[in-house]
């Protein structure tokens, strides 16, 4: 007969271990994660722009500090909300330099750059799968499934980025964060109102969400002249980071639940 586990201290231990190291998927964690990728637009702009040292450069750095924090993430026993997020925040800058790299500095344009970032994200996604058997981040406990998922988000986040610059150049800023704002709209509509998988509408919404934020970025530091507000970048940033720590602070942050908190012994 089937029975629910009693949470004795031994037990307790044992469903310790099945603690995800990423946040549970809430609203606070959309709200979060708009704000780290509009703080990704602008503070990866503020060094290639406002610091002249170019795209490239720009890459190194924040990719180099995008793998220390991932090394410092996965060594982590458990979820740490400040750790988790600005990991996150440097997926994003990372991301904003290295699309801005391909669509610019490799000279395929925003088309051949989101279309090779795309073909690389589903190859990772794919691995992921065909290794693992899932891709979903319920799973994220141990270094092999945190490796592909930060590889994931990564790519996730530079794809988002050179969507995000495609539709501003091409329709303007304010109608680009509407175009994904409408999308994510869309995605949350099928989630409350369909039985469409989780884990696609999750990572559907994950590469959405970067580009909204890359419009939002666009708009509040770009010249009057080409449709933004023409705000100091850095000062955008800061602005922007002050109100993800604020959030940390405030909303909620737990981690995600593992499957096998949820299964029952004989």
């Amino acid at each position: 007969m089937q029975k629910t586990m009693n949470r004795t201290p031994a037990v307790a231990s044992t469903f310790a271990n099945y603690a995800t190291k990423v946040p549970e998927v809430a609203l606070a964690f959309w709200i979060i994660k708009i704000a780290a990728t509009t703080l990704g637009e602008t503070g990866g702009d503020s060094v290639t722009m406002t610091l002249n040292w170019g795209y490239l450069i720009g890459t190194a750095i924040f990719f180099s500090l995008l793998v220390a924090l991932v090394i410092v993430q996965i060594a982590a026993d458990k979820f740490h909300p400040f750790i988790y997020w600005a990991t996150i925040v440097a997926s994003t800058t990372a991301g904003t330099t290295m699309a801005d790299f391909a669509d610019r500095s490799l000279g395929i344009g925003y088309a051949g750059g989101s279309s090779l970032l795309f073909v690389c994200l589903m190859a990772v996604l794919a691995a992921w799968y065909w290794s693992l058997g899932s891709i979903s981040v319920a799973t994220v406990n141990t270094p092999k499934v945190e490796a592909f998922y930060w590889t994931a988000i990564t790519f996730s986040q530079t794809l988002g980025t050179a969507l995000g610059d495609w539709m501003a150049d091409s329709t303007g800023y304010e109608h680009g964060a509407f175009v994904f704002g409408a999308g994510l709209a869309v995605l949350a509509a099928a989630y409350y109102r369909t039985n469409v998988s989780r884990v696609f509408l999750f990572w559907a919404a994950f590469i959405l969400s970067r580009p909204l934020g890359a419009t939002v970025g666009d708009f509040l530091d770009k010249p009057v002249s080409d449709g933004g507000l023409a705000l100091s970048r850095p000062i955008a940033s800061a602005v922007i980071g002050a109100f993800i720590i604020a959030c940390l602070l405030v909303l909620p942050q737990r981690a995600g639940r593992h499957p096998g908190q949820c299964e029952t012994v004989s």
